[in-house]
């Protein structure tokens, strides 16, 4: 089989007192903007380092002697004095009143009460305003407000594609890959399998070249562009930002002419994930997120679900583009397979792109963009600016200059989610793959425009979903199942309880209230699931002849996702004895 590409936080220094202080220094923050507070640190010695009758009679003195109106607020952590000039001052007013105090022995240090602001702002990339995808408030993935978080530090992403064209705006964000194209055809590097991940180009010189019904074409430079929407050098004064700009990306070649074997992809995919290859040294940087923007025809096949089993067995995410064919994506490969991320691809006013696979099988919808509108002339560029601009190379068959350029497709839009989980991944490094699936689903917002057939659960938003693996749900959240479930001889049986509106992971004192009648509870076995399908045991077959339980169980349930849906299973291993779930419930 070949297959194709699928074209905040403020930090401030404290004085504190000391015995014998030096003298005071001049003040280290400059008044330069309208000040309401003033913050006063006295020397130890000082009344007013412990009085506040002292401070606010020597805050009022201060302020009569400036001409202002100063008051005591209140005292700090620190033991510093919050002083109140009564509303915002001018700087220079509010200068006249901290010279006052500056010229008081007793006097530590003054400095003014300054704003902090978050530090997430419009980087400085000279491309950055035409990245809608990233920002837009109808159709972007609200990822700006994730940055004051996390930029995906720490985590490697797989880009298992058409290798790598150098390119100065990803350089520092690439880490030693590797090129599985077994054939020396295909690869077009004079040799097989080698570990110089460099694309080569995959053009086509003529039609029907790879192929009943190819068409001749240029090098597409694919892989480069989905690297760049995942992890482009951010806040270096040129071309774009990246998603997970702190990540690192590692380039696994798989396409070359006429696209790639799935004996290599499947290969790729092992090695990419730190499995082992014949042949092929260790990764020394396994990834902990796949991004595989490609696909072909069919249902997905043993050999790629395996592959793919394994890589999440190990702790990778496997993001998947849908596929271009505005088609049901449950009839594409690796689209179909089960354990993946499908992302179906929106446009710019939030409605699916007319080219973008649908379906039950896509789990979310993410920026792809539209080169042209579904009635324009296929091949032609009418819309560039509603499409994903991203690194690439001007090159037409060979390495050319590097460039930008806008490309559309779920290709597109599959590298969008692949950052968001490298950014989930490090945030919080305990999450899973299916913890990180079920964040961003359970996360995503409605798409602005409509999706016909079927987008998933919406549109990727990255800031909610980095928020909620990284908060704490509110102590007391309370969430019931009442209805009964009866227990036979010898069953096994399971009560869900979806939650839903709990932001980050469960607590570490998960409360399990479990309710259940039955005679001779010895002949139990009681496990909470998680959505994840981790299983916690709470009763395992105690109890000998007693009747019922009705029972509060602690959970150190905090490397879990909360919002989902958990189960109680209850798990009868003898005869003669029946009952049933009465009730069960969980408290964070």
């Amino acid at each position: 089989m070949s297959v194709t590409l699928l074209a905040g936080t403020a930090t401030a220094s404290v004085a504190v007192a000391v015995e014998n202080p030096a003298p005071a220094p001049a003040a280290t923050v400059a008044v330069t903007a309208p000040v309401e507070n003033l913050i006063v640190g006295y020397k130890s010695s000082a009344t007013e380092a412990s009085s506040n009758a002292a401070a606010a009679d020597d805050a009022a003195a201060k302020g009569k002697k400036a001409g202002k109106k100063a008051k005591f607020d209140r005292r700090l952590g620190t033991g510093a004095a919050l002083v109140n000039l009564g509303g915002t001052v001018a700087p220079a007013e509010a200068a006249d009143v901290m010279a006052q105090f500056r010229a008081d022995p007793d006097v530590a240090y003054v400095e003014p009460d300054t704003r902090a602001y978050a530090t997430a702002v419009t980087p400085n990339d000279t491309e950055y305003a035409k990245q809608w995808d990233l920002f837009e408030s109808t159709a972007g993935m609200n990822v700006p407000a994730a940055w004051d978080k996390t930029t995906g530090s720490g985590v490697t992403v797989a880009v298992i594609d058409t290798g790598y064209v150098a390119h100065s705006d990803l350089a520092a964000n690439t880490v030693a890959g590797y090129d599985f194209i077994s054939s020396a055809t295909y690869a077009r590097d004079g040799g097989g399998r080698d570990s110089n991940p460099a694309d080569e180009g995959d053009w086509n010189a003529t039609d029907g070249e790879c192929g009943l019904n190819s068409k001749a074409g240029t090098s597409s430079w694919h892989g480069t562009h989905v690297a760049g929407t995942i992890a482009a050098a951010t806040n270096n004064s040129k071309g774009i930002a990246g998603i997970a700009y702190g990540a690192k990306v590692q380039h696994v070649r798989v396409l070359g002419k006429c696209g790639g074997s799935t004996s290599d992809i499947v290969d790729a995919i092992t090695w990419a994930s730190g499995g082992s290859v014949a042949g092929v040294p260790a990764n020394a940087t396994p990834a902990k997120v796949i991004n595989m923007s490609l696909g072909g025809p069919g249902a997905c096949g043993t050999s790629y679900q395996n592959a793919i089993n394994a890589a999440v067995a190990r702790g990778t995410t496997v993001v998947v583009a849908a596929g271009n064919s505005n088609a049901d994506a449950a009839g594409f490969s690796p689209a179909s397979c089960n354990n993946v991320i499908n992302v179906a691809a929106s446009n710019r006013a939030g409605d699916r792109s007319y080219y973008s696979n649908y379906g039950a099988s896509v789990d979310i919808a993410a920026p792809g963009g539209e080169t042209r509108r579904a009635t324009d002339t296929p091949g032609t560029v009418t819309t560039p600016e509603n499409a994903i601009l991203s690194t690439l190379n001007a090159g037409t068959t060979t390495p050319g200059a590097e460039i930008y350029k806008p490309y559309q497709g779920t290709s597109m839009a599959a590298p969008h989610v692949a950052g968001l989980a490298a950014l989930l991944k490090s945030a919080n490094s305990a999450l899973t793959p299916a913890q990180i699936e079920a964040a961003i689903k359970n996360n995503a917002r409605p798409l602005a425009g409509t999706c016909t057939g079927g987008c998933g659960t919406g549109l990727a938003d990255a800031a909610a979903t980095v928020a909620a693996v990284t908060s704490t749900p509110p102590a007391g959240t309370y969430f019931e199942n009442t209805a009964d479930v009866a227990i036979g001889d010898h069953t096994t049986v399971e009560s869900p309880l979806t939650v839903s509106g709990v932001t980050g992971n469960a607590p570490a004192t998960l409360k399990v209230g479990v309710n259940i009648v039955h005679t001779y509870i010895g002949d139990l076995k009681v496990d909470l699931i998680a959505p994840d399908g981790s299983v916690y045991t709470v009763h395992n077959r105690s109890g000998r002849s007693a009747d019922n339980i009705n029972q509060v169980y602690t959970v150190n349930a905090s490397s879990e996702v909360a919002n989902g849906t958990w189960k109680l299973r209850v798990n009868d291993n003898a005869g003669g004895d029946i009952g049933k779930i009465d009730s069960w419930n969980l408290t964070f």
